[in-house]
């Protein structure tokens, strides 16, 4: 049969009755490679400051530690297919996890700003590789009945790393030194690449022979995704209409659209796009995208809110943000008993449902806010994301031809991450913009006198009585200042939290839409 994978020792999903331990090990070290890649971002944005004390990089370059992985990690993404035709599941996956635990070294040993921006776009596009590859693979390893289980354990791996990722860089920042960030990815890198190359030996699953490399696809692929990157990280400083954000973005519409005419004319496509022909994996993509807006979204407010309002340090934070994790690890069980025995559109929709209402629980928060008030907005989210995760991976990729898993694979995982990255530019967007006028509003009425908003900001009584109907000099204008914009950031995250549950809760209409059979629910 024409473009039927080769290299494989194992009959078609279809024809399997279950799944060796050997094959069970091997996938859980991939999840394990791929939980390191995960988490790899969240342990170094905690601790962004040690690493620019250290390395004495300038506050305004620090950012690209973290953007110049994410970035090429968005550009690898889309790629996992084309590269597990030429290498195969097992082989791709070793090479990527080898090629992370080569960079995370080199990234501990870097003494410039240079040198470890290039080993963070190293190790960021192999750390995109792992991601995909671990999902396909539930697909291209597991029969049909193991499938939920496969997703549950990649899918809790997935999520789970964000969250206690706050946690862990705190930890490693207080008890050692910045280099730890990365030396701690050496060796579960080495582990999980011995450990697949050993037990998932001779699955070269989804290898398919003389797939070629369109270069021109690439480079529009890469042109496109790269400038829609930078061009949100940009957006909210800058404003969408400044001249770079706008040429950035047009850049990266005009590679996009370049990409997708190349690709559908070519005989040997980069990236399968016929995947998006199937109704269900449109639609997984779509809700995938808004699963990242709501979990990019709440795993950047939380630490925002509790460093900057609260002021907790980056152990603390984590250490409140362990409820989302612990919830998720006692649900997914659940999670997985469910999958298997319900309409996964009715599961979907209780799952996104839950979590825009875990999302909108925070938009009341006050200045005061702090544990306990945040455990039940954190308890709703953490149970809900495993149904806004399971369901949705099985119906996007659960229907595909064996040929076509990596490719959509690779595509359904890049929508996630490019609804974090339109997420947390529109967030950003929406926190500066309100916060602005929220500290206007809260300067009018101390310069009105209104004792009570002075009181709530942290001004003390009987000196704003004192001060009350004089000028203020320079040095009070100072001092309330940070009391000012501390006060006004707490509306500006409320409007954000607000953003993410009604985008949330709007993605539940696209299940409308599900076309629904047997396989969906099989």
């Amino acid at each position: 049969m024409a473009g039927r994978m080769v290299g494989t020792d194992a009959p078609s999903l279809g024809e399997r009755d279950g799944a060796s331990y050997r094959e069970w090990i091997g996938f859980i070290l991939m999840c394990l490679g791929m939980f390191m890649a995960i988490l790899d971002i969240q342990i170094v944005a905690t601790s962004l400051p040690a690493i620019q004390a250290a390395i004495g990089i300038a506050p305004d370059r620090m950012v690209w530690v973290q953007t110049a992985y994410l970035t090429a990690e968005i550009v690898a993404i889309p790629l996992t297919g084309f590269l597990t035709a030429r290498l195969g599941m097992r082989w791709l996956f070793v090479a990527a996890a080898c090629l992370f635990t080569l960079a995370s070294a080199g990234c501990a040993a870097s003494s410039g700003f240079a040198q470890l921006i290039a080993w963070r776009v190293v190790q960021g596009f192999a750390g995109g590789t792992l991601i995909p590859a671990v999902f396909a693979a539930v697909f291209l390893l597991f029969p049909p009945r193991h499938q939920g289980l496969a997703t549950t354990i990649a899918g809790v791996a997935a999520v789970l790393a964000p969250t206690i990722g706050p946690i862990v860089g705190g930890w490693i920042t207080q008890s050692y030194s910045w280099h730890w960030l990365f030396r701690v990815n050496i060796v579960p890198g080495i582990v999980a690449s011995l450990g697949v190359l050993l037990f998932l030996r001779g699955k070269q699953t989804g290898r398919q022979a003389g797939r070629p490399i369109d270069a021109l696809a690439l480079v529009l692929l890469a042109a496109a995704l790269v400038a829609l990157q930078l061009g949100l990280k940009d957006a909210p400083s800058r404003g969408w209409a400044d001249l770079r954000v706008v040429a950035l973005l047009c850049a990266s519409g005009i590679s996009a659209i370049g990409f997708v005419w190349r690709t559908v004319t070519s005989s040997a496509p980069l990236v399968e796009l016929r995947c998006f022909a199937d109704r269900n994996f449109t639609i997984g993509c779509l809700l995938s995208f808004m699963l990242g807006f709501g979990l990019f979204g709440s795993t950047y407010l939380m630490p925002f809110f509790l460093g900057l309002v609260r002021e907790h340090g980056p152990l603390r934070i984590g250490e409140i943000m362990l409820v989302t994790g612990c919830t998720q690890l006692l649900v997914a069980p659940i999670a997985v008993y469910a999958e298997r025995r319900m309409d996964p559109r009715l599961l979907t929709g209780f799952g996104f449902v839950l979590f825009a209402i875990g999302l909108l629980l925070s938009t009341g928060q006050t200045e005061q806010t702090d544990f306990q008030a945040m455990i039940v907005p954190q308890i709703v989210r953490g149970a809900a994301i495993m149904f806004c995760l399971l369901p949705p991976t099985r119906m996007a990729l659960g229907r595909l031809p064996d040929r076509l898993v990596a490719d959509a694979s690779g595509l359904f995982n890049m929508m996630r991450n490019l609804g974090g990255a339109v997420g947390l530019a529109l967030i950003d967007t929406t926190i500066f913009s309100r916060a602005a006028s929220a500290g206007n509003h809260i300067a009018d009425q101390l310069r009105a006198g209104d004792v009570a908003t002075a009181v709530r900001i942290g001004i003390p009584r009987d000196a704003f009585l004192e001060q009350r109907g004089q000028p203020l000099d320079d040095f009070t204008t100072e001092m309330v200042r940070p009391l000012v914009e501390k006060a006004a950031l707490v509306p500006a995250v409320n409007a954000a939290w607000l953003l993410c549950g009604v985008l949330v809760a709007l993605a539940v209409l696209a299940l409308w839409f599900v076309r629904r059979n047997r396989a969906l629910r099989d």
